[in-house]
């Protein structure tokens, strides 16, 4: 061949062979990482690729890229930050839109817990009530009795269920304490 530059393959692979210890170096002594100086080394390669005919040939090759290196690493920074700041708004978002149901599983356990005190009758009722959210006269159907009698077991049943519990619910973070083994007392 000529005296002609070399192909651009053969240009980029002697680029490349030459100055990819000091251009790792230089991405490892900027970041914490070393997945990301590799990211930096691949980008600032990629770089040198593509604009090839606009790389000055050594010593100039180096400087070059060690200024390519430092954009990406500033691509690479502004990035991070974007991600932060997206991933903090995000959680502020979130925190407004979807509600912490962790007072209510609280809530929820303390509630099954005194249910185990009650007698069957007063826990199948109950359940009926407050979780299949039916009224006296849906329950007096399910259960095949008349509501008149439907109306004061759910009553009574509420009552030892409010004893058991107290007015309040419980402290967030707290079960009550139960110094008895519970079980259910027989049908009455």
């Amino acid at each position: 061949m000529g005296d002609g530059p070399p192909p651009d393959g053969e240009r980029f692979a002697r680029l490349y062979g030459d100055h990819f210890d000091a251009v790792l170096g230089y991405a490892l002594r900027r970041t914490d990482r070393a997945e990301d100086a590799a990211d930096v080394v691949a980008e600032t390669f990629l770089v040198a690729w593509r604009r090839l005919r606009h790389v000055p040939d050594d010593p100039a090759a180096r400087p070059w890229l060690y200024g390519t290196a430092r954009r990406v690493l500033a691509n690479q920074r502004r990035g991070d930050r974007r991600r932060t700041r997206l991933g903090e708004r995000l959680r502020r978002d979130l925190a407004l839109a979807v509600p912490d149901l962790s007072d209510a599983v609280v809530v929820h356990d303390a509630v099954d817990a005194a249910m185990a005190w009650l007698s069957g009758r007063d826990q199948e009722v109950l359940r009926l009530h407050l979780w299949e959210r039916l009224e006296s006269r849906e329950i007096a159907e399910v259960l095949g009795l008349p509501v008149t009698v439907v109306r004061p077991r759910l009553s009574r049943a509420r009552a030892r269920l409010r004893d058991l519990l107290g007015n309040e619910p419980p402290p967030v973070g707290h079960l009550p304490v139960m110094t008895q083994v519970p079980h259910a007392k027989e049908e009455r």
